[in-house]
């Protein structure tokens, strides 16, 4: 069901042009807010079973955008499902304290890209330690249920990995946590700073400081079989800082949006803030023009998908399906319930041909057929 209120209804309350954006920041917000308006066009289409003709305005498709990670979500799943390994497959979670959020806020890119290192370089040094070589998929998210800065780090690691001899080895830890955790959290906590401090922070007490906290890294117990990767790897991959769903109303002045307070076992709560702070709160989670936030390391990266991969499929006997051709979305048409939903002319942002709003006014017009090729 469409949510009766949208992220997009806030921005417009808001000024996005205001100096406390940065420019990469309020063309995303601009984006969102004219997400299936009439400022970014649209087309006509009309129904192959029942002639109704239905005026839609265009999608922004940023990756910011509520609206319009859905089709992104599926096309990613599916490459996915050619990747997988017979072995169980973990998820770990690598959080960094807050005391480093005002370096994300200045230095964001910087900031994550050693996040993803650190991370990684962490897997690894576990993995070389039982003689394998590993692989993962991290995906970053920034945010906490009330749109706070919470930075961390979202792992699928498959349990196993290939030996020197490039020969697979299924991890013996089959029916519990991937590796310790504190042990995860102290190798990391340390390389982090290293590559902090070789990026050129040269805060010494900032990041001594840093050693006296303990880092939070959360493992979860292993997935059921390579169907419940599949599922939770999309709800994962391309969630935005807050849904649609969960904005409750919105005023000229102020919005409601439920969370969920995960300190006091996740009982849902309402939330109300200034559209000004709202605003502010989600420009925090708009990550750097090209920044890169899905990784694939190891015998999951894009080096490895050019054949080794595959090699190793066929070794262990993994039946791969082949990848289906890419579909015109078609949507199925909302009056009679059957029919597909086939375009028939584009327009601009000075909105749609004139002989189309009349039917648009009038609901329903006459059913004449329409022929589609």
């Amino acid at each position: 069901m469409q949510s009766r209120w949208e992220v997009a209804d806030v921005l417009r309350r808001t000024d996005i042009a205001s100096p406390a954006f940065r420019v990469h920041q309020q063309k995303t917000l601009r984006a969102l807010q004219q997400c299936r308006t009439s400022a970014l066009g649209g087309h006509v289409d009309v129904c192959t079973d029942c002639g109704v003709i239905h005026i839609s305005y265009n999608s922004c498709r940023n990756r910011h955008c509520p609206k319009c990670q859905g089709h992104k979500r599926e096309e990613w799943i599916q490459k996915r499902e050619q990747e997988l390994l017979p072995c169980t497959y973990y998820h770990v979670v690598f959080t960094l304290p807050q005391e480093l959020n005002s370096l994300a806020l200045h230095q964001p890119k910087m900031f994550y890209d050693v996040l993803f290192s650190a991370v990684w370089q962490t897997i690894h040094q576990f993995g070389k330690q039982q003689g394998i070589q590993m692989g993962m998929i991290a995906v970053l998210h920034t945010w906490g249920q009330d749109l706070s800065l919470h930075p961390h780090l979202h792992c699928i690691v498959p349990g196993g990995g290939v030996d020197q001899k490039g020969r697979w080895q299924k991890q013996l830890r089959s029916n519990k946590y991937l590796f310790a955790v504190k042990a995860l959290s102290k190798v990391f906590r340390a390389k982090y700073i290293h590559q902090l401090r070789a990026s050129g922070i040269k805060d010494q007490m900032q990041t001594d400081s840093l050693f006296t906290k303990d880092w939070v890294v959360y493992a979860k117990r292993p997935f059921g079989g390579p169907k419940q990767v599949i599922e939770y790897l999309g709800r994962y991959t391309h969630k935005v800082a807050i849904s649609n769903h969960r904005i409750q109303n919105v005023t000229p002045a102020d919005v409601t949006f439920g969370y969920k307070d995960y300190r006091n076992g996740s009982i849902p709560k309402q939330m109300t803030l200034s559209n000004a702070e709202f605003t502010r709160r989600f420009a925090q989670h708009i990550l750097p023009r090209r920044f890169v936030r899905i990784r694939h390391y190891g015998i999951l990266s894009s080096t490895w998908k050019r054949g080794k991969l595959q090699q190793l499929q066929q070794e262990l006997k993994i039946t791969v399906k082949p990848t289906a051709a890419a579909k015109i979305q078609l949507h199925r048409c909302p009056c009679c319930k059957t029919g597909m939903l086939v375009t028939i002319e584009m327009f601009g942002k000075r909105g749609p041909p004139s002989q189309y709003l009349p039917v648009r006014q009038a609901g329903l017009p006459e059913k004449q057929p329409v022929p589609v090729s």
